[in-house]
């Protein structure tokens, strides 16, 4: 059977090999783990992890990919993988927790083009994961670890951060996978164990929102950002709320770092939905 693979589900295969190898390694599970594995694919990561790992839950969307893969477990006599078709987007995470525990950790070779929202989901579902090792788009990836000020500082660190500690463990060119994507692919992990300190003090959907009316027009100033993204604040109360934060209504957003903007959230009244 010859796999071509889709462009309608971005999919980009790993090559199976060394890199494969080092990703499983630096993912650093324990051999007692039992793992969700999203978009297997092939199994250049499926094979190497269930041979890391205690069991392995994979979830791919495409059942004509269920035969291959199937087949070459049996070839590499691994009997602990368990398949399930299904649309990540779409599937309750939390109906696997009587099989993998109340702290899932996750490893995911993800297609490009579903990494926003199934970050989105992972966020939102925190409090029922451990850790999660994701590929990501080398662009996209590095948003997650951007330093205040920069380019790629903004929502998506900020949303991350809040929820975990990110770090990179690897960078992977992009001759490692077919077809060829244009750009290269970073390996990051999510540390849901350590969210910021002294982040659960603010709701997380107020600080969401303070997060996504700032960065809404990225050239404006704060107050003017705020003030035209919360219609149902007056602008009176947010400059109040930056006064007594000590920021500067003219400040962009870029600027503010986590924990200005935690404090802001937390000084503003209540938001909302306009």
């Amino acid at each position: 059977m010859t796999i071509h693979p889709k462009k309608r589900f971005g999919q980009a295969f790993l090559a199976p090999g060394s890199l494969a190898e080092n990703i499983i390694a630096r993912a650093g599970f324990e051999a007692s783990d039992r793992i969700l594995e999203v978009g297997p694919g092939l199994g250049a990561l499926t094979v190497p992890l269930a041979r890391a790992v205690e069991m392995v839950l994979a979830i791919e969307k495409d059942a004509e990919l269920i035969h291959p893969l199937t087949e070459r477990l049996r070839a590499k006599e691994l009997d602990n993988v368990t398949i399930v078709i299904a649309d990540i987007l779409r599937f309750d995470i939390s109906r696997t927790r009587s099989l993998l525990g109340d702290r899932i950790k996750i490893m995911a070779n993800l297609p490009y083009n579903i990494s926003t929202p199934f970050l989105l989901k992972l966020l939102e579902q925190r409090a029922m994961l451990d850790r999660a090792i994701l590929m990501f788009q080398k662009e996209f990836g590095e948003r997650l670890i951007a330093a205040v000020g920069t380019k790629s500082y903004g929502i998506m660190t900020l949303l991350v951060r809040y929820c975990a500690a990110a770090k990179v463990l690897l960078r992977a060119s992009k001759n490692a996978f077919w077809p060829k994507p244009k750009v290269d692919s970073i390996l990051v992990e999510l540390d849901f164990k350590a969210p910021y300190p002294g982040a659960d003090q603010v709701p997380f959907e107020g600080f969401r929102r303070v997060v996504r009316a700032a960065f809404s027009q990225r050239r404006k100033t704060i107050i003017n950002s705020l003030a035209s993204s919360l219609p149902t604040l007056e602008k009176e109360a947010i400059m109040g709320a930056l006064a007594a934060c000590g920021i500067s209504p003219g400040r962009r957003a870029e600027t503010l770092t986590m924990e200005e903007f935690l404090a802001l959230t937390a000084a503003l009244p209540p938001i909302t939905s306009s």
